[in-house]
C-alpha cells in the first residue's frame, strides 16, 4: 500500500487534528499493527459532522476508540481513522433514570457515573475495555450485562453529516453482534441509557469487586485485546482453548494467556500477523479436536504485509 502520496481534504471550518501514516500500534491495546493512511481526532460531534461533510463519499473509513477489540494487519489502513476517544467525551444525566453518553466515553466511566448519581444497572460496563461507541456496534458485555439490555435510543452520524436517533427495535441484536443497517456509512456516536435507582455505595462496592475478579482471572498486565473469541452456546472458549492444551502456544510475540485462555497477548515485539495466525490456529486446532467452532470476537482490518 503506497502512503506516501496522502490525499488532499479540505479543512474548511474544521477544528479537529489531522494525523497521516499514523501507527496504529499507538491506538489499539494490543500495541500491535500497520499504519493508517489519515486519522482524524474531531474536537466534538458538531466537528465531526463538518468532517464527514468534506470527506469524499468514497473514503474508507472506521471508527475507533480505545482500540481494544481491533486488530489492524501490518499493512495498515488504505482509508481514514475517525479516532472518538479524547473526541466524543460528552456524559450528562438526561432525567431522573436515563444518561446520555457519546461513543468516546470508556466503559468504567460511566460505570462510575452511573453510580455516583445513584443509578444501579450499570456496573457491568466497568469490565468491558473500550469506549461506547464499540460497545453499541458489537453488543458488548461481561459478567452478565450486555450493552444494549440498558439503551433506550441511539445517535447515528450519516456519512452526509445528518444526524439521526433510533432506537433497538430498529437492529437486529444477539450475542455480541448488531445487524448495522449501513456499515462504514454511519456511526454510532452516542447513546441514552435507561436504568434504575439504587443505592451509590452499593453500586461502588460492585464496581470494585468486578474489578478485583477481572483483575484476578485477566492477564491485564500484557497487552491484550479483550477476550479474542465469543462463547459458543451453552460452553465457554477459554475452557475449550485450555482443554485443546493451548495454554501458552506462542507464534513470535503472540501468546494464548496462562492466565486466561480466552486471551491472546503481545509478550513484546508482536507483529499483527503473529496474532492473527495465533487466532486462526486456536481457531483450526479446537475444530479439529472438538468439532465445535469460535468465531472471533475481535475485528481484523487493514491489509496484509
Amino acid at each position: 500500500m503506497n502512503m506516501s502520496e496522502p490525499t488532499q481534504f479540505s479543512t474548511e471550518g474544521l477544528r479537529g487534528e489531522m494525523f497521516h501514516n499514523e501507527p496504529m500500534s499507538r491506538h489499539t491495546s494490543w500495541r500491535a499493527g500497520g499504519r493508517a493512511k489519515r486519522m482524524y481526532r474531531p474536537a466534538d460531534l458538531a466537528d465531526l459532522q463538518r468532517f464527514l461533510q468534506l470527506t469524499p463519499a468514497d473514503e474508507p473509513l472506521i471508527a475507533v476508540g480505545l482500540g481494544s477489540n481491533l486488530l489492524v494487519r501490518d499493512g495498515g489502513l488504505n482509508g481514514t481513522v475517525l479516532l472518538m476517544v479524547g473526541a466524543l467525551t460528552e456524559l450528562r444525566m438526561d432525567g431522573e433514570h436515563t444518561i446520555y453518553a457519546q461513543a468516546g466515553v470508556a466503559g468504567a466511566k460511566l460505570a462510575r457515573f452511573a453510580a455516583s448519581n445513584h443509578l444501579c444497572g450499570a456496573e457491568f460496563f466497568v469490565g468491558i475495555p473500550g469506549t461506547l461507541g464499540g460497545m453499541l456496534a458489537m453488543n458488548a458485555g461481561c459478567y452478565g450485562g450486555e450493552t444494549w439490555q440498558k439503551v433506550q435510543r441511539v445517535q447515528v452520524l450519516m456519512r452526509s453529516g445528518e444526524l439521526l436517533e433510533r432506537t433497538p427495535k430498529q437492529y437486529e441484536i444477539g450475542y455480541r453482534h448488531v445487524a448495522l443497517r449501513n456499515a462504514g456509512k454511519e456511526f454510532f456516536v452516542g447513546a441514552w441509557l435507561q436504568l434504575e435507582s439504587g443505592d451509590v455505595e452499593a453500586a461502588r462496592q460492585e464496581i470494585k469487586a468486578l474489578m478485583e475478579k477481572r483483575s484476578a482471572s485477566q492477564p491485564l498486565q500484557l497487552p491484550n485485546a479483550g477476550s479474542v473469541f465469543r462463547n459458543p452456546p451453552g460452553g465457554h472458549a477459554a475452557k475449550l482453548i485450555e482443554g485443546c492444551g493451548l495454554k501458552g502456544r506462542r507464534i513470535g510475540g503472540a501468546q494464548v494467556s496462562e492466565k486466561h485462555a480466552n486471551f491472546i497477548v503481545n509478550v513484546g515485539g508482536a507483529t499483527a500477523a503473529d496474532i492473527e495466525n495465533l487466532i486462526e490456529e486456536v481457531r483450526e486446532t479446537v475444530l479439529r479436536r472438538t468439532g465445535i467452532e469460535l468465531h472471533p470476537e475481535v475485528k481484523i482490518v487493514g491489509e496484509r504485509i
